[in-house]
């Protein structure tokens, strides 16, 4: 039946139903701009919220490090990223044999390490420096260096005996994470660790220039436990190299010195 042969009460019904879809189309058009622009308007304080909690995350949990050197290989490589727990120190934990820390420089340490990464352009080093500043970045910084720790406050820790091994109160060490072909020292030492700081040596003995090439110094080439950063506890990039660098099971044999009664909490839990 054509338009014709209806009522005038059904056309205007018609009309009434076109005209309510077509407000109902134009209220949905509005809700969306709306929320369009409310979006548009909230993305600042999304990203500022963002920022501020990755901000929080390398200031007192975790940060990520870029390795520049291979003083730590055959463990950790030239180009790796790893995390480092800020956390537990927090609480009164302290760093322990075996643990690979990363610490600031104590004053010339890294004139002996190998040559940084090419500065990048301008522009690309200042962003890169705001990334890295609030965390979104593993940091480069270059007064920060990683290294094992061989021995603590208190600790005589000596090179070589007969076989060439390093020892921890006597205790000679058999250490399956030195770099193959390395010798565990070509220099030869005796150091008795003060209170509060820390004997240190990279893992690839032949390349690391650690607490042995600062034996001359104040504190015999130890390091303040207060320079500490924190522990690495993971290699997170690249993906083929991911591990956990826990602590290696020969340092549980060391005895702690006869004349240190006091226990240390087991840091960096």
């Amino acid at each position: 039946m054509g338009s014709r042969g209806r009522s005038r009460a059904e056309r205007d019904r018609d009309l009434a139903a076109l005209g309510g879809r077509a407000e109902r189309r134009r209220l949905a058009r509005r809700v969306r701009r709306r929320r369009r622009t409310r979006t548009v308007g909230e993305l600042p304080l999304l990203v500022a919220v963002a920022l501020l909690i990755a901000l929080l995350l390398k200031t007192f949990l975790v940060q990520a490090f870029y390795i520049p050197s291979g003083s730590m290989e055959q463990t950790i490589r030239i180009g790796d990223r790893v995390l480092v727990d800020k956390f537990t120190p927090w609480f009164g934990s302290r760093p322990e044999r075996g643990d690979v820390v990363v610490f600031r420089d104590p004053g010339g340490w890294l004139q002996g390490e190998a040559a940084r990464p090419a500065p990048d352009p301008i522009g690309v080093k200042q962003l890169k420096q705001v990334l890295t500043f609030i965390g979104l970045l593993p940091s480069s910084d270059e007064q920060d260096l990683i290294k094992r720790v061989i021995g603590v406050g208190g600790d005589t820790v000596k090179c070589c005996d007969a076989k060439g091994r390093v020892s921890v109160n006597g205790y000679a060490m058999n250490e399956p994470y030195v770099m193959r072909g390395n010798a565990p020292s070509e220099i030869r030492f005796e150091v008795v660790v003060p209170e509060g700081r820390l004997f240190v040596m990279g893992d690839h003995r032949s390349n690391s220039a650690d607490s042995r090439y600062h034996l001359d110094e104040a504190h015999q080439g130890t390091i303040a436990e207060s320079s500490v950063v924190g522990r690495a506890f993971v290699i997170a990039w690249p993906t083929d190299h991911w591990r956990q660098l826990e602590q290696p099971a020969v340092f549980a044999s060391v005895p702690d010195p006869a004349r240190r009664g006091r226990r240390r909490s087991r840091p960096f839990a």
